[in-house]
């Protein structure tokens, strides 16, 4: 794996758990949203669609030199959890049905913030690796004068 493919992996990386913290910060934002803008029913939480992809540009170039596939990831989509939503009974809310209940989102703050604990670890863990590959060569190119 050479210098630029590396940081190739790390960038897709990097933007994908980018993705991901602002997806789950729209899910923490909308916990307690019982009307989108639309007017229709409770905020729908969303999830991350992630894939393996092939690096590029330079990647095609590499992965023919040296006969293998490297990939990073890229996102795919940002998708609705068809979670149903809560029913809490609260009769004097505007949101209230007939028989006194409001659906809220079904948004588990808990699992929200330890999914953002492991974003952000991902993401810690990449721009180390990225920062690290960046220290390799440089020692190289001291090297080398």
């Amino acid at each position: 794996m050479d210098f630029m493919t590396a940081l190739d992996v790390g960038g897709s990386a990097l933007t994908a758990q980018r993705t991901y913290m602002n997806v789950i910060s729209m899910n923490l934002a909308n916990a307690r949203t019982t009307r989108t803008a639309d007017g229709q029913g409770p905020y729908q939480r969303k999830s991350v669609a992630l894939e393996s992809t092939r690096v590029t540009p330079f990647g095609k170039a590499m992965d023919q030199a040296l006969g293998q596939e490297l990939q990073g990831v890229r996102v795919t989509g940002v998708v609705n959890d068809n979670r149903p939503p809560k029913q809490v009974y609260e009769p004097g809310h505007p949101d209230a049905d007939q028989n006194g209940y409001v659906s809220y989102p079904d948004i588990n703050v808990v699992e929200e913030m330890t999914n953002m604990i492991q974003a952000t670890r991902s993401y810690e863990a990449e721009t180390s690796t990225i920062n690290t590959i960046k220290a390799m060569y440089n020692k190289a190119l001291e090297m080398g004068r």
